[in-house]
C-alpha cells in the first residue's frame, strides 16, 4: 500500500468517532471586512492541536458574478460520524478543512493567495484538491472569502455555499448556493449566526461537538483577553452588535465542547460552558 493509500485508510477511520484539530502557521489577531492582498502572507509551519486570532480591515461590497444557484441542502442533518478538522492558520484569520472518510469540505478562504496554505492542510491529513466536494463561506468579509476564487478553480466540481443575505457581498468565479438555519452540508448543520454581517453562518458538526464559530464568535485572544477562552463578536466590524448578541444566545443553546473561530485560539474543551457564561452576561 502507497503512503497516500495508508494515510487516506487512516483518515477514513479516523473520521469514524474522532475528533482532532491540527494547525497549520503561525499568527496574531484581527477581523476585518477586506484584508485585500498586501495583508499579512499565510506561513507554513505544522503542529498538533492548536489555535488562531483577529484583524481589522476594511471592505467595499462586491457582487457575484453569477445569480445565487437553487439550494442543494436539506433541512434535517443526517447521521455522520463525528469530522476531523485541520485548522489553516493564515497569521490572523484561519480557514479550516473538514474530512470525513476521506472526502473534506473548506470553510472560510482567507485572505487573497491562501489557497496554497490551505492545499497544505488537505495534505496534511492526507487528501488533495480532488477530495473537496464543498466550500463554505462564514460571511462575506474580505479576509474570509479572499481566496475562494482560487479555492474555487482548484475544485471545479465542488458546491460553494453562503448565507443568502451575504451572497451579492462575494465574488466568486461561479454562483454560490444560499444555505439557511437548518439545513445540512456534508452532514453539517448550518446554523444562521447574523449580525456580524447579515448573512453571518457558523457550522456545527453534531456528533464532534465542534462549532466553527465565523466571526460570530471569537477566541478571548483575539478581543485582548486570554487564549482559551470564548468573547463576543468584534464590535468595530459588525453590521449590527444587537443582532450578534442574539446569535450568541442562540448559539449558547447548543451542545458544543470544541469551538474554533475565524479570529483566536480554538477552546477545544469545555466551550459549552464558557459560551452559555458569555450569553448570560450580555
Amino acid at each position: 500500500m502507497s503512503n497516500a493509500q495508508s494515510r487516506r485508510l487512516f483518515l477514513s477511520q479516523l473520521g469514524r468517532g474522532t475528533f482532532a484539530v491540527a494547525v497549520l502557521g503561525v499568527g496574531v489577531v484581527a477581523c476585518a471586512e477586506d484584508s485585500g492582498d498586501e495583508a499579512l502572507q499565510p506561513r507554513t509551519e505544522s503542529s498538533t492541536a492548536s489555535p488562531t486570532t483577529e484583524t481589522p480591515a476594511t471592505a467595499a461590497p462586491t457582487t457575484t458574478a453569477d445569480e445565487p444557484a437553487a439550494a442543494s441542502t436539506t433541512t434535517e442533518v443526517a447521521e455522520a460520524p463525528a469530522a476531523m478538522w485541520q485548522r489553516v492558520n493564515l497569521g490572523f484569520v484561519s480557514a479550516y478543512v473538514v474530512a470525513r472518510s476521506g472526502e473534506a469540505a473548506v470553510v472560510d478562504t482567507g485572505v487573497g493567495g491562501s489557497e496554497g496554505e490551505i492545499e497544505a492542510g488537505l495534505s496534511a491529513i492526507g487528501l488533495g484538491w480532488d477530495a473537496v466536494g464543498h466550500v463554505i463561506l462564514t460571511h462575506s468579509h474580505g479576509d474570509h472569502v479572499g481566496s475562494v476564487g482560487a479555492v474555487l478553480d482548484a475544485v471545479p466540481e465542488a458546491t460553494a455555499y453562503a448565507g443568502a443575505e451575504d451572497i451579492p457581498q462575494i465574488t466568486a468565479p461561479r454562483a454560490l448556493t444560499p444555505v439557511a438555519d437548518g439545513d445540512n452540508v456534508f452532514g453539517l448543520r448550518i446554523v444562521a449566526t447574523p449580525g456580524h454581517t447579515p448573512g453571518h453562518i457558523s457550522v456545527l458538526d453534531i456528533a464532534g461537538r465542534v462549532l466553527v464559530a465565523g466571526d460570530a464568535l471569537n477566541g478571548g485572544d483575539a478581543m485582548g483577553g486570554e487564549a482559551g477562552t470564548v468573547a463576543g463578536a468584534n464590535p468595530q466590524f459588525t453590521a449590527d452588535i444587537a443582532v450578534a448578541d442574539e446569535s450568541i444566545r442562540k448559539l449558547a443553546l447548543l451542545d458544543v465542547e470544541t469551538i474554533l473561530f475565524g479570529h483566536g485560539e480554538p477552546v477545544e474543551s469545555g466551550a459549552g460552558v464558557m459560551l452559555g457564561e458569555l450569553a448570560a452576561s450580555l
